[in-house]
């Protein structure tokens, strides 16, 4: 970026969030700019990260902007130019929308070498909790390689979240030598300061939120070692049985639908300590019971994978951050520290698998990269566990797994509203999900949504409120400790796909057009306001643009049918997800899945699926009991196999 687009976009991040003239501005909310906090500088090295390609992108936006005369006009003048240049094209609207969204998480989330942000004083997050113990040390230190490294193993496992790393520990407790490639490095509680963009950048799928090729899904996945179970917020629910009945039926998963899998879920159950002795409500949690109870809905605590002994509700609450306590009961701790101290399990962090290795027409290893050096797994079996935005692509780099390889992903896409209840709801405080309504799980053909909370965060918060103007986005932030967010959680019926660009990188494409799920959406829209307001909301506001908040007063009726009828797709209603499955599915058919009902590739053997992209379809759930119960299934099959 020249001189020249770095000047601009500096302007660009005091247009955003400007200073502004408030005589009631004892702590210098509204006078404070978007670059006195360092968010230009922030923005740009988020930027210089990304591809050329996009790099080229933001360029020649911000050198539109310049032509439109962005950089000497007055905010009012700015504003307008931002609403030209948007309107002018597709995208050019997703691109000012990007970098709003990277201004705004920045100037909310970026912390000083204190760990706290000056803008926090107003929106009343007291930032960082310190540990009330002394931070466990790292129990295992992984192989980091400083040249070429040759390995050989029975099994290696490409992955170490909930599926990888449970097969990992149930394979090397069975005697065999297991290696793990893991691409994400490895960090623990000594690792963890509870800090929005630093847990972004080191724990997560391509630092943090990321946005769909086309725009209409931001996604969030984690990456390390342990995976997603390390910045997940615990949520543990049983597969439900219309879904397993579904996958045994329609798919071939035999024994799915039987008490032999009510084994392999009661020992994962068991084996991470699941209790709902650990979640307390927050102000947000009792908001939801309050509305449920008001509705007649059905309403349950959540249980939580937790060490009651090191429970903490007030770091519990910055989860997503890394678990700072020790209670997570993560695969990390449960299955891949116990496989390399006591069975003698390898596991190398840093390292991106390029393929998988074939010989005779089935397994023989991996090959990947760590730290610039070239690492080799000679094995016979390899079970492929890199989460369902990774593993497919794999699979298209080594030219297997036949034509369904990357296709039918589900990603339970969320909507998000946020209400402001006019009183503090110190959100940050407790478990993110310590509570959920279920009424409407199965409202269609055994599909529907699940109304949860989400984690309170600033950044994301603060990207995510849908902007109209400087001022009132400023106006919302300054509210923000009043407010909380429902999501409505979908089981989608239709899918997406991953494909590969010109460099070999994975692609997500997805669009939410299946009738079904665009159905199930709307009603999840609508619940969530109506939850809202049961609760006693005075402002609803569904994260979607050009669309206003409902205001007390205002006619509700009226304001869901306007919301209902939001776009589902970028430039429309805001869609999250974290849960990424159903890429590489098992089935019986090899036309319409990668996998056999056991697990292992149709046309290589010795190769297995074992993560969440193993789904024949999406759970409707929070997935991670059902991975690491599907996983311990194909463990089983893995053992007998070896």
């Amino acid at each position: 970026m020249n001189h020249d687009q770095a000047h601009v976009l500096r302007t660009l991040c005091d247009t955003v969030v400007p200073a502004l003239d408030r005589p009631d501005d004892a702590d210098g909310f509204w006078a404070r700019r978007a670059t006195d906090v360092g968010a230009d500088r922030a923005v740009l090295a988020m930027i210089a990260g990304l591809p050329a390609e996009q790099q080229q992108g933001f360029g020649g936006l911000l050198d539109a902007l310049t032509a439109h005369g962005f950089g000497t006009a007055g905010q009012e003048g700015r504003e307008r130019i931002l609403d030209a240049v948007r309107q002018a094209a597709p995208e050019a609207a997703a691109g000012i929308h990007a970098l709003t969204s990277m201004i705004l998480m920045c100037t909310y989330g970026l912390t000083d070498a204190a760990g706290s942000n000056l803008f926090w004083a107003r929106i009343g997050y007291p930032g960082p909790v310190p540990a009330g113990r002394p931070v466990a040390e790292p129990r295992i230190t992984p192989l980091r390689p400083d040249g070429d490294l040759d390995l050989t193993a029975d099994v290696v496992v490409i992955g170490s979240g909930a599926g990888g790393g449970l097969i990992a520990g149930r394979l090397a407790a069975g005697g065999a030598r297991v290696v793990v490639l893991e691409a994400g490095r490895h960090r623990t509680e000594a690792d963890f300061d509870q800090r929005e963009l630093e847990a972004y950048q080191n724990s997560y799928w391509r630092g943090g939120p990321t946005p769909t090729a086309d725009g209409n899904v931001t996604l969030m996945a984690g990456s390390g070692v342990g995976g997603g179970t390390v910045i997940n917020w615990t949520n543990c629910i049983r597969t439900r049985d219309p879904v397993r009945r579904q996958w045994a039926a329609e798919h071939g998963l035999t024994g799915v639908d039987t008490p032999d899998f009510d084994r392999h879920l009661d020992a994962v159950w068991r084996e991470l300590s699941v209790t709902d002795r650990c979640s307390e409500f927050n102000r947000i949690h009792e908001a939801m019971r309050r509305g449920a109870d008001a509705l007649g809905w059905s309403f349950a605590t959540v249980h939580r994978n937790w060490d009651e002994k090191l429970h903490d509700p007030a770091i519990a609450g910055h989860l997503g951050f890394g678990d700072r306590s020790g209670a997570k009961r993560s695969t990390l701790k449960v299955y891949l520290e116990p496989a390399v101290l006591e069975h003698g399990a390898r596991v190398v962090d840093g390292c991106r698998v390029e393929r998988i290795l074939v010989s005779g027409g089935r397994a023989a290893g991996v090959v990947g990269r760590a730290g610039g050096h070239r690492v080799t797994v000679t094995a016979p079996t390899v079970v492929l566990a890199a989460g369902a935005l990774e593993s497919p692509g794999v699979l298209l780099r080594s030219g297997i797994g036949g034509p369904a390889a990357g296709q039918h992903l589900r990603l339970h896409p969320c909507t998000v509203t946020l209400g402001d209840y006019g009183t503090d709801m110190r959100g940050w405080w407790g478990a993110p999900q310590a509570a959920l309504v279920d009424e409407f799980a199965a409202v269609e053909e055994g599909y529907g949504f699940l109304l949860e909370s989400v984690q309170y965060t600033t950044g994301l918060g603060a990207s995510a409120l849908p902007f109209t103007t400087a001022a009132e986005h400023k106006q919302a932030m300054a509210d923000f400790r009043n407010t909380g967010s429902f999501i409505g959680l979908v089981r989608d019926r239709g899918h997406g796909r991953v494909v590969l660009d010109a460099a070999g990188d994975t692609v997500v494409r997805y669009d939410l057009t299946d009738e079904v799920d665009v159905r199930n959406t709307r009603r999840a829209i609508e619940a969530e306001i109506r939850l809202h307001h049961a609760a006693g909301a005075c402002r609803i506001q569904l994260f979607a643009q050009d669309l206003p908040a409902w205001q007390q007063g205002d006619d509700l009726a009226a304001y869901v049918a306007r919301a209902r009828e939001v776009p589902l797709r970028a430039g429309g209603a805001t869609l999250f997800a974290a849960h990424q499955m159903g890429s590489c599915r098992m089935g019986a058919d090899p036309a319409t899945s990668v996998a056999d009902p056991r697990g292992e590739l149709h046309d290589t053997p010795g190769v297995w699926i074992g993560d969440a992209s193993a789904f024949p379809t999406s759970s409707g759930t929070n997935p991670m009991i059902t991975v690491m119960a599907l996983a311990s299934r194909t463990a089983e099959h893995i053992q007998d196999a070896l």
